[in-house]
């Protein structure tokens, strides 16, 4: 039962996250057990390509805390992993390591063996995340990981697409998309980013045909594209442009003659009110060219290339076009004016890449029936989201929901289950692979190139990991699931896609809670980033301070609908803390060794706080107490966890082990096991309700509590093999106020007592003489009932209610006062000291009144100077008052 001196996680926490898998712990069965309630939770699938940071380390522990308390709870309960195949991020990390070891690009390799090259490095390197969860001691059931890529979620997949288009929800057509020219894919509308940069607008001159000298102006961010204008508009109740319906202008710099519309696509108050359309360029010129039966003219390419339909500028990059563009406008007096101009410029989420609007032949998915039903299983209550405020973040987006381009130009992913006919073009959607068109029987027939949306097999992961489309035990035992702990910014990536995905493919919601946590920042709650230099790396700090501390760092910001700001401070305390329990075991292990105890005999842990066992015919007061304290954190514990209040939960242990346990009972316990009545019987007390509070711990801190309960407890045959499956500490019959009350009131004495040599600076080691006074017999017959104990933690000989005063100071309080006797000498030494600092004092506060009585000063210095100055002086005015009620009790 020996403690090393030093707490040093690294030497343990490895070897427990190995046998907690081992073991078997986290792997309930597949089949609903009597009597027990389900708990079942998917994990966020962390890409194949990536590896653990901050947020996933927040995310994770928060998941641990609650999975482990259901646990515990005695819930069957399942924490189901996995991996996403991520399908942009890792083509890219693959087709950037090809490129660097070999110089080869995927089109000189082929899609079948660029393909393979995917599958072998996500074999080599893609289980880096898995291996670091593991380590952290993520207590998922590892026999259950799964990948959106595994042969049963692929043909949940199929399956899904399948039905979606027999509904007539997913279709196939030329439309305006998002094109990222570096990645070569079409993107979501999620899948972009905005970032405010500052441009220009460019106010450029059309010459009107048949009108010498008559021109209108547009104004464009995005001269090049003007090439591909097929029209100029104006509103059609704009007067000013009345005699130009129907007219004609000439397109400058391509000589094409292209007709004035009218469309409500202009607005009157904006520049001229005159715009240029570009249907092949610009989304709302898509639609108004399809309004008015426009011709599309592409001027840039799917490489961000100029057109040959570009004329002059064929071959240039889109950003040296607009060079060119706007020099040869300038050249020929058509450049009205370039004007400043802040626009919101959107970016390819992944490489960073200006986007293209495009039109393109692109697979899309009828969002608006489903949304629909997922906005009532929200509204109805069937799920709840927590914090609420992002219930309504979530609305605003459904009820404007737009289609969703579900398709994309890469090799890695879910290949689109549709095979184009050569003969009859027509397209076949099968779940099996098809061997001739099944319109007309060709067999002339190849798949279509492009694969699924990453988020499309992420949609279904609630249900596709436990078996679905099949009815397996799995899906049965644990679907709905209970709930999902997730960020903020994949609300509408995933959360709302797997709510609907889920009440069309299963009839049922995917999980009954989504709980939101938020963001983790650095001390100074900036955002982190690489390029400020501030980001955390986990395994680096767990390395530091230890998985348990860093966890408990975390913990202790998570309050619901907040970010946390973490600090090498608070893993820092957060390690102290554990330090702390660490000390308070090595204590009590020593007892017990000492008292002949070799472990706590634990046959069956109670599951509930009960009241402990008296000793020598009475109970102590500490043991009531902590007790009383334990039912209480307990309770707390329960509600904290109910609500997702892990900031509560952490706070609870906190005080628990730290204040209550640590700095009062054990201290008070080594005044009864140094007096030697009954020595063996305080040390199994203290030892019981220690193994109840690591037990109450073990969630928030796994591996410590694990840790030390393996060393503290003496199995029987009815004792859990790992604490990890013990049952979780309820509140009990352990509730007692009186004892509250009264140790409440003990610590006041001491804590005064322990102030008043404080304040006179009295040498900590040096004992005092002293005594307590009270007029009420309760307090009295307390302070005499526990006046050892009194005497240990003041330090000193007290004496209760004194015939006659002593000299010294004193200190009150409602129901008491405590005194410290001092010597004449020692008496003077405090009154010099006091009336010295009351001079100082006294001189401050004139100096400060002065300046705040000057008008002139008032009025000039800034506001948070004078408040300042003002706040200041308060402070001196009650430190004042102190120093003369000191020196009023010096005088008695």
């Amino acid at each position: 039962m020996t403690l090393e001196k030093v707490y040093e996680p690294q030497r343990f926490e490895p070897r427990w996250a190995e046998a907690w898998i081992e073991g078997g712990y986290f792997t309930p069965p597949d089949t609903k057990q009597d009597g027990r309630e389900v708990f079942s939770l998917v994990i966020p699938p962390p890409n194949v390509t990536g590896s653990l940071h901050i947020g996933h380390m927040l995310e994770h522990t928060e998941i641990d805390v609650t999975v482990r308390w259901h646990r515990m709870k005695g819930d069957q309960t399942l924490w189901l992993p996995g991996q996403d195949h991520a399908g942009i991020a890792t083509q890219m990390v693959v087709e950037r390591d090809l490129w660097e070891r070999e110089k080869l690009t995927r089109h000189d390799l082929g899609r079948e063996e660029f393909v393979r090259r995917v599958w072998q490095w996500k074999e080599q390197y893609g289980g880096t995340i898995i291996a670091q969860m593991k380590r952290i001691g993520d207590s998922c059931d590892w026999t259950r990981n799964r990948f959106t890529l595994d042969p049963g979620l692929s043909r949940a997949v199929r399956e899904t697409f399948v039905r979606l288009y027999e509904k007539g929800l997913i279709y196939r057509g030329d439309y305006m998309v998002n094109w990222c020219p570096r990645c070569h894919t079409a993107l979501s509308d999620l899948e972009v980013v905005h970032e405010e940069t500052q441009g220009n607008l460019w106010h450029i001159r059309y010459p009107v045909k048949d009108m010498p000298g008559r021109f209108v102006t547009v104004a464009t961010t995005r001269p090049e594209t003007m090439l591909g204008d097929t029209a100029v508009c104006v509103h059609p109740e704009d007067e000013r442009y009345r005699d130009l319906h129907g007219r004609t202008v000439v397109l400058p710099l391509m000589n094409r003659e292209i007709p004035v519309i009218t469309d409500p696509l202009a607005d009157p108050q904006f520049g001229t009110g005159v715009v240029k359309v570009t249907p092949a360029h610009d989304p709302n010129d898509f639609e108004a060219g399809r309004r008015h039966d426009l011709p599309h003219v592409v001027v840039i390419g799917l490489d961000a290339r100029m057109t040959d339909a570009a004329g002059p500028y064929a071959g240039l990059d889109r950003f040296e076009a607009r060079k060119r563009v706007l020099a040869d406008l300038e050249a020929l007096g058509l450049l009205e004016k370039t004007e400043a101009y802040a626009l919101s410029a959107g970016k390819c989420q992944r490489c960073k890449t200006v986007v293209e609007p495009l039109v393109s032949t692109q697979w899309f998915c009828r969002m608006k029936p489903l949304a629909e039903p997922a906005i009532r299983a929200v509204e109805d209550g069937r799920i709840r989201i927590i914090p609420e405020s992002y219930a309504k973040t979530y609305f605003e987006w459904m009820y404007n929901i737009r289609d969703w381009c579900i398709s994309r130009q890469l090799w890695w992913g879910h290949r689109i289950p549709a095979w184009h006919c050569a003969d009859c073009r027509q397209v076949t959607v099968s779940r099996e692979d098809p061997a001739a068109c099944a319109h007309c029987g060709s067999a002339r027939i190849g798949q279509d190139p492009d694969v699924l949306d990453t988020w499309f097999s992420s949609g279904l992961w609630p249900f596709s990991t436990l078996g679905w489309p099949d009815e397996t035990n799995d899906f049965r035992t644990y679907y709905p699931t209970t709930l999902l702990i997730t960020g903020f910014d994949i609300l509408f990536f995933w959360v709302a896609r797997m709510i609907m995905l889920g009440l069309e493919c299963t009839g049922d919601v995917p999980f009954r809670t989504v709980y939101i946590h938020g963001l983790v920042r650095d001390a100074h709650r900036q955002k982190m980033s690489k390029t400020k230099g501030n980001t955390i790396d986990p395994l680096e700090v767990i390395e530091q301070y230890g998985t348990d501390a860093v966890r408990f760092a975390l913990l202790r910001g998570a309050a619901p609908g907040m970010d946390i700001a973490l600090s090498e401070e608070r893993m820092a305390s957060s390690r102290a803390f554990a330090n702390k329990i660490w000390n308070a075991a090595r204590f009590l292990f020593l007892q017990m060794e000492r008292v002949g105890m070799d472990g706590l005999a634990l046959e069956s842990p109670p599951d509930a706080v009960g009241r402990p066992r008296p000793i020598a015919g009475a109970t102590p007061l500490e043991d009531r107490w902590i007790r009383h304290r334990l039912h209480e954190a307990a309770a707390r514990m329960d509600a904290a966890q109910r609500n997702y209040r892990y900031h509560e939960a952490a706070d609870i242990v906190w005080t628990f082990l730290w204040d209550d346990f640590c700095d009062w009972y054990v201290e008070i316990k080594k005044l009864r096991i140094q007096q030697g009545v009954e020595a063996r019987a305080h040390v199994e007390t203290m030892a019981e309700t220690f193994e109840m509070a690591l037990r109450l711990l073990h969630p928030l801190m796994p591996f410590l509590s694990e840790e030390l309960w393996q060393r503290l407890v003496r199995k029987g045959a009815g004792t859990p093999s790992s604490i990890c499956i013990a049952p979780y500490p309820q509140a009990g019959d352990a509730a007692d106020e009186e004892a509250e009350r009264q140790f409440s009131l003990l610590q006041s004495i001491v804590t005064a007592a322990r102030a008043l040599r404080a304040d006179n600076k009295v040498d900590p080691g040096a004992r005092v003489e002293g005594w307590i006074e009270s007029a009420s017999a309760d307090v009295a017959g307390l302070a005499r009932a526990e006046l050892a104990v009194i005497e240990a933690l003041a330090g000193g000989a007290f004496e209760i209610n004194p015939a006659a005063r002593p000299t010294g100071v004193r200190r009150a309080a409602a129901d008491f006062a405590v005194g410290l006797k001092l010597t004449g000498a020692q008496v003077d030494a405090i009154r010099a000291r006091v009336e010295k600092r009351m001079a100082e004092l006294e001189k401050v506060i004139a100096s400060s009144r002065k300046q705040l009585a000057s008008d002139s000063f008032v009025s000039r210095a800034p506001a948070h100077v004078v408040e300042g100055i003002r706040e200041k002086l308060a402070a001196y005015e009650k430190e004042l008052a102190g120093q003369q009620a000191l020196l009023e009790e010096l005088a008695q």
